[in-house]
């Protein structure tokens, strides 16, 4: 690939835009931002490419010029998606490559037959709208064809990312693991959420109220570790504690579940006293 080329981008979600507007900074070109097909998906390429002067387009027909082809569609959709646009041209020593976290590089399979070297290539990154986070500082997983992750390691530089490698087989835990990291992590808040109703306090206030404790926790947690960031009634093994929450949820049974499943898990991986009583009486599910 020619220094800072021409990239396709494919898709206009939440995660293509962001990509595009990162590699534009960082002083790539893109060529085009391709659409699934005319109507609302058209109108959102058109948007993001007019913010990197690109062009828009639908992926059928759609030729391919640029030197590389960044697929930023769901899982479900990068293999139609590069079926579609293998016949928009020649792919000799041209790169592809998709972002899906849980899948391997062979999704692009139909595109590395054509000659072209793929790979996968996922961002540790949250993306949702109204959000357009930086790429600074974080670290992609990389999987696929030598001449394909060469490529992709220089791009990663370039956005001030850190690439490293993962094999195939461990895409799926990767995946999970980053699931827990954001989005199940978002789920927990707002169970906490819907907890603190039961406290008398609106979904509103006790997300603002929750802020505090939870930039505290996470900046325990980067400098100290689990470990070290862990507090409360568990790692004190204050069992009548732990009953009085249990019996206070008992009329929220989603978050009573959420409770218990995650004073479990902290019985195995943190610091804890009386860990044999207290998980008698998380097994019983005493409310």
């Amino acid at each position: 690939m020619r220094a800072r080329g021409r990239i396709v981008i494919v898709g206009a979600g939440n995660l293509g835009s962001a990509l595009a507007v990162s590699l534009r900074r960082a002083g790539y070109v893109i060529e085009s931002v391709v659409a699934h097909s005319r109507g609302r998906s058209l109108k959102r390429a058109d948007k993001l490419a007019r913010k990197v002067a690109a062009r828009a387009s639908t992926n059928v027909p759609a030729r391919v010029n640029a030197d590389l082809v960044w697929f930023c569609v769901p899982d479900s959709e990068i293999a139609p998606a590069s079926c579609s646009l293998s016949e928009g041209g020649a792919w000799k020593g041209r790169v592809a490559l998709h972002s899906s976290g849980a899948l391997s590089s062979d999704e692009l399979a139909v595109l590395r037959a054509q000659g072209a070297a793929v790979a996968s290539v996922h961002p540790l990154m949250t993306f949702v709208r109204r959000s357009n986070p930086s790429l600074v500082g974080v670290p992609f997983a990389v999987e696929g064809d030598v001449a394909a992750v060469r490529t992709v390691r220089r791009i990663i530089s370039d956005l001030g990312g850190h690439a490293y490698p993962i094999r195939k087989r461990e895409k799926a835990a990767y995946h999970a693991w980053a699931t827990f990291a954001s989005p199940l992590f978002t789920a927990l808040l707002a169970t906490s959420e819907n907890v603190g109703s039961a406290a008398g306090v609106s979904r509103a206030a006790a997300r603002r109220r929750m802020i505090p404790i939870l930039l505290q926790t996470l900046a325990n947690y980067a400098s100290f570790g689990a470990p070290g960031a862990f507090s409360g009634p568990i790692i004190r093994g204050d069992i009548d504690t732990i009953k009085r929450h249990m019996r206070a949820l008992a009329k929220l049974p989603e978050a009573h579940a959420v409770y218990v499943a995650l004073a479990k898990a902290a019985l195995c991986y943190l610091p804890a006293r009386n860990k044999k009583e207290m998980r008698e009486v998380l097994q019983s599910g005493q409310r």
